[in-house]
């Protein structure tokens, strides 16, 4: 780990880099006001385990009354806007640096920022669809549904298209993350601890010259990186920015 303008010398990288993915979880969103799952003051910490039944496969099947009142309360994110990491994100893939967007986080808020090349590993909450005839909705059928929320076409749940827990990730979506990380000479890690698989073993296919992590606390790859940045996100970002000019 360097010590000496950690900053500026990853700023360098990415001037120079030919490939640089990022890879981020809840921490790159806790600027727009939405709280970190496991963070102070997140659904974890305030819930504790329980809520992961909130929103899991389980609850939806066997207490959809439940699963949707707390998915309405916590997880819709109408009104939300983009903060300074998702922006900075954006400025960077346009200017050819950041060649995709990794996201554990189901806000849509990269692609509202403007970035182009998302994926997202665990679903999209502004989009629902019917468990019956998959017909698609925007997520204020089921913000401002009563109850449960029902297709207009055949009657059946419309659920958010998100991976709940007890849902594998998507496979598709698994393996074009696996694919941009596996090309890449500069991975970034931003805004995740690093601790719930099997998103956080993604890091596992890197192989390129540069690991940075960006987060606040340890993650179990810290050992691996070459820089690991103990700051908030979006001000690493800012001074990155500053850097490459």
């Amino acid at each position: 780990m360097k010590n000496v303008n950690e900053t500026e010398c990853i700023a360098e990288i990415l001037k120079n880099c030919r490939r640089a993915v990022f890879f981020g979880g809840a921490g790159v969103s806790t600027d727009c006001g939405i709280p970190d799952f496991r963070g102070n003051g997140g659904l974890y910490k305030n819930g504790g385990a329980g809520n992961e039944y909130y929103l899991s496969r389980q609850c939806l099947e066997n207490e959809p009354e439940a699963f949707f009142e707390f998915y309405r309360r916590n997880m819709t994110f109408e009104g939300v806007l983009p903060g300074g990491t998702h922006k900075a994100l954006a400025r960077l893939e346009k200017r050819g640096i950041i060649k995709s967007v990794i996201t554990q986080n189901i806000d849509g808020l990269h692609q509202a920022a403007g970035s182009c090349n998302v994926i997202e590993l665990h679903g999209k909450s502004r989009v629902c669809y019917c468990m019956k005839c998959r017909t698609e909705y925007g997520v204020s059928h089921i913000a401002k549904a009563d109850g449960i929320p029902t297709c207009s076409r055949c009657g059946g749940i419309v659920r958010p298209d998100v991976t709940l827990y007890g849902e594998p990730l998507d496979g598709m979506s698994f393996r074009e993350a696996a694919y941009e990380i596996e090309s890449a000479d500069v991975l970034i890690v931003g805004g995740t601890s690093l601790t719930v698989n099997p998103a956080a073993s993604m890091v596992e296919y890197f192989t390129g010259e540069h690991l940075i992590i960006v987060n606040k606390d340890k993650t179990p790859y810290d050992s691996y990186a070459e820089y690991v940045i103990r700051r908030p996100i979006t001000e690493f970002f800012e001074e990155a920015e500053k850097y490459i000019g």
